[in-house]
């Protein structure tokens, strides 16, 4: 092997940020790993990777780090996602989903960096999905129009990009600030909590380590142009939620469909979106699992988890 290439990634104690670190971290990895994020390293083993706190709103913050790690390949995960608070502050919004990425593609210019960016199902009005990497978005939301301003910014930088747009992520790692849908329903299920879930709105779920791997076919590949990155199948929330009894053999009674516009949400959300995924399939060789196959996997790792904390 000749000299390994440097990646760095943003928002590295997100979701996805810990997948990626995990599968790129090591001697065995084809690339030197540096993880960022805002605020201490949230991932147990440090071994196999260097972490940086990065802000990504601090300009100054990105320069130095970017500029002193020089790394080949840039991933950057870090974003505000909870699409009602993106809403009710658009400000924040602004400055974490568009602004920041100003700054990450600046610096990623000056050390001629593969920036890979990720980006959202919502960019679209979910009036005609599944989609296509050239269907023309026309977001409902402002996190969905911070995304789609993002990208615009990615497509005219000077150094080479990749887009990945992807759907609904699902998984487990350590000290997770969030949870997601499969693990909440899954939770709520056990404890035979009422569920109100929307029957009118259809996505393409994804498991984590699906999507980590798209990301790094991309990184492998240098591939370059927008990519979707998805589960393989579409599906309404509220068929998702019934999978997820199914799978656990828990009671679905407790499943109450409900439509979206009983919920009074501050964001608007695209009806059904869902991707084709032709395109990553043939230029990178991108085959995401089932979506029970992702629970299976997932399932796998809480087990692992209980076992660990019980020894």
């Amino acid at each position: 092997m000749g000299v390994k290439k440097k990646l760095l990634v943003t928002g590295s104690n997100g979701l996805l940020g810990q997948k990626l670190v995990h599968l790129l971290k090591g001697e065995a990895s084809a690339f030197n790993l540096i993880a960022t994020s805002k605020g201490a390293n949230r991932i147990s083993d440090t071994k196999g990777y260097i972490y940086e706190s990065l802000d990504i709103t601090n300009e100054k913050e990105v320069k130095r780090v970017i500029g002193k790690h020089k790394p080949d390949v840039i991933i950057h995960t870090a974003a505000m996602t909870n699409v009602d608070e993106c809403e009710s502050k658009k400000e924040l919004c602004r400055t974490l989903n568009v602004e920041a990425v100003k700054y990450l593609v600046s610096a990623a210019e000056d050390c001629e960096a593969h920036f890979i960016h990720l980006s959202t199902d919502f960019v679209f009005d979910g009036e005609d999905g599944p989609y296509k990497e050239d269907d023309i978005p026309n977001p409902l939301s402002y996190y969905g129009q911070s995304k789609l301003d993002a990208e615009k910014i990615v497509e005219k930088s000077k150094t080479s990009w990749a887009i990945v747009r992807t759907i609904i992520i699902y998984g487990i790692v350590e000290d997770m600030s969030r949870s997601n849908i499969v693990l909440w329903a899954k939770s709520a299920l056990e404890k035979k909590q009422v569920l109100n879930i929307v029957n009118d709105q259809f996505r393409s779920p994804v498991l984590a380590e699906d999507l980590a791997m798209g990301c790094i076919l991309i990184a492998e590949k240098n591939a370059e142009g927008i990519f979707h990155i998805s589960g393989k199948d579409v599906m309404s929330i509220v068929e998702l939620v019934k999978r997820v009894a199914t799978y656990y053999n828990l009671d679905d009674s407790y499943i109450h469909e409900i439509s979206s516009k009983s919920l009074n949400q501050a964001a608007k959300r695209p009806p059904r979106t869902g991707f084709i995924l032709d395109k990553a399939r043939t230029i990178l060789g991108y085959e995401p699992h089932s979506f029970e196959e992702g629970i299976a996997i997932l399932e796998a790792q809480l087990k692992a988890v209980e076992k660990a904390n019980d020894n």
